[in-house]
C-alpha cells in the first residue's frame, strides 16, 4: 500500500471514530453509515492498532471514551466539520454567484453591459470586474471567467454560445463623401479610404453585402487607420478620414444627426454574430451561469 493510500484509509477511520462517538454506540454509527457494526467495529480495530493505543471501552450498556480517546477525539471531529465546511463553501459558489466575476468585453460593450448584468446586483457577495477592450484577449492568461465576442468565432480551445446578432451600417462623413464621391455598387468600395481594427489573422477584412433581388458580394479591404478602439474608428470618420462600419446601437446617434450617413444604403452588410465564450470546463460556477442566463435574456429579449 502506498503512502497515500495509507493516508486516505487513516482519514476515513479517523471520520468514522468521530461517527460512533457522535452517534453514541457503534449500532447506531453503522446505521448511519449504512454499514454493519461488525465492519464498523472492525475499522475501529485497525485505527486502534495503527495508533497502538484503545480509544474506546466497549461494553454491553455503553461506549466511553478512553484517556487516548478523549484527546484524539477532537482533532478527528474538527477534521470531519471542516470536510463538511468546504463542502457547504463549494455548494455556495455552485449554487450562489459569490466571489470576483471576470467579464471580458470589447469597449463599446460597456452601456450594453450595465442593462444586461442588472440581475446580478441581486447578488451582494458578488464582485464585477468588467476588462473591455477591443482586442480580444488571453482568457486562460487574464483568468477571465467569461467574455464577449463579436464575429466569427473558431477558436477550438473556447466554448462559444451564439447570444445573438448586431446589425451593422457602413458610413462615412459628409465631408468625406463630398470629397471622394459616393459609392455606387460594393465593386467600387475597394479604392476607399477604410478605418478598421487590426485584423486578428493578419490578412485583409473582408465584408459580405446583401443587395437588392438578392444579390450579394465580398468585398475585402486594407484599412488606412488602424485603431485598437471602435471609439477612436468613429471618432475618425466623423472627421471625414474614411469608410467605417460600425454597429447601429452604436453610430445611431450620428446617423440621426447627419453627422455620419449611411453608405450604399441599399446594400446590406452580414450582421455581426455576438457569442459569449468561456474556457473548457466541465462544470461552471454559479457566477457564471448567472451571468449567461442574463446576457441571454438581454440579448434574446432585444432580437441581438
Amino acid at each position: 500500500m502506498n503512502e497515500a493510500q495509507a493516508l486516505a484509509d487513516k482519514l476515513r477511520r479517523m471520520a468514522l471514530f468521530a461517527e460512533i462517538v457522535d452517534s453514541g454506540s457503534i449500532s447506531a454509527a453503522a446505521r448511519r453509515l449504512g454499514s454493519t457494526p461488525s465492519a464498523v467495529s472492525q475499522q475501529l480495530r485497525l485505527l486502534e492498532r495503527s495508533l497502538g493505543l484503545v480509544l474506546l471501552h466497549r461494553s454491553t450498556r455503553r461506549l466511553t471514551l478512553t484517556e487516548a480517546g478523549e484527546r484524539y477525539h477532537p482533532a478527528c471531529a474538527a477534521m470531519v466539520a471542516q470536510a463538511r465546511s468546504a463542502d457547504q463553501a463549494l455548494e455556495r459558489l455552485r449554487d450562489e454567484p459569490e466571489g470576483e466575476l471576470r467579464l471580458a468585453a470589447p469597449i463599446g460593450f460597456g452601456d450594453r453591459l450595465a442593462s444586461a448584468l442588472e440581475p446580478l446586483r441581486r447578488h451582494p457577495r458578488l464582485r464585477l470586474h468588467l476588462l473591455l477592450d477591443d482586442t480580444p484577449i488571453d482568457l486562460i492568461a487574464e483568468r477571465v471567467d467569461l467574455a464577449l465576442r463579436v464575429g466569427r468565432f473558431t477558436d477550438s480551445a473556447l466554448v462559444a454560445r451564439r447570444l445573438g446578432e448586431l446589425q451593422r451600417v457602413l458610413g462615412a462623413a459628409p465631408r468625406y463623401l463630398a470629397e471622394r464621391g459616393w459609392p455606387r455598387d460594393p465593386g467600387e468600395l475597394a479604392g476607399h479610404d477604410w478605418l478598421g481594427l487590426p485584423p486578428r489573422s493578419g490578412a485583409a477584412t473582408a465584408l459580405e453585402f446583401q443587395g437588392p433581388q438578392g444579390a450579394r458580394a465580398e468585398v475585402r479591404v486594407e484599412p488606412r487607420v488602424l485603431a485598437s478602439q471602435v471609439t477612436v474608428l468613429e471618432a475618425l470618420a466623423l472627421e471625414g478620414w474614411g469608410l467605417y462600419v460600425g454597429m447601429r446601437d452604436d453610430v445611431g446617434a450620428a446617423l440621426d444627426q447627419g453627422r455620419l450617413v449611411p453608405v450604399l444604403p441599399d446594400w446590406r452588410l452580414e450582421p455581426a454574430a455576438v457569442f459569449a465564450v468561456t474556457p473548457r470546463r466541465d462544470e461552471q460556477p454559479a457566477k457564471v451561469r448567472h451571468a449567461l442566463r442574463a446576457l441571454q435574456a438581454h440579448f434574446g429579449a432585444r432580437g441581438g
